[in-house]
């Protein structure tokens, strides 16, 4: 994370800060900068420290780049779910299924469907405000 500073920019930077700031104040702020550099690095490893006692070792393992939200593209995610072939079933879980169902099928009566039928006489119905 380097925000697209490069050493130019950045010695830019320090020669405005310097026009600016003058040659009086300059040693007070850069103390002032190099004590606020070394908090935030206290603060930085504080909460690693703190993470790592909350999660345990597992931290560790993490891949953290698989959790990146911008790795996310939804139109990549649904052409692959599209593209991917369904796996076929087991064949010893397909005959496990099979068994049951034939268990279940001896032990209860299936409930039957019947469907509508529909001709001349007796149109499906038809919902005007569904379109």
């Amino acid at each position: 994370m380097d925000f697209g500073l490069t050493f130019e920019k950045l010695l830019l930077i320090g020669v405005v800060a310097v026009l600016i700031v003058g040659p009086e104040r300059l040693p007070a702020l850069a103390e002032k900068f190099a004590k606020f550099v070394r908090q935030a690095g206290e603060y930085i490893r504080d909460t690693k420290g703190k993470m790592r006692d909350e999660m345990g070792p597992e931290i560790d393992d993490i891949d953290w780049r698989k959790l990146d939200p911008r790795q996310y593209d939804p139109r990549r995610i649904i052409r692959e779910a599209l593209l991917d072939e369904p796996t076929p079933a087991a064949p010893a879980a397909a005959a496990a299924t099979a068994a049951a169902a034939t268990t279940m099928a001896s032990s209860t009566p299936a409930p039957t469907m019947t469907r509508p039928r529909f001709d001349s006489k007796t149109p499906p119905p038809f919902d005007d405000e569904a379109t």
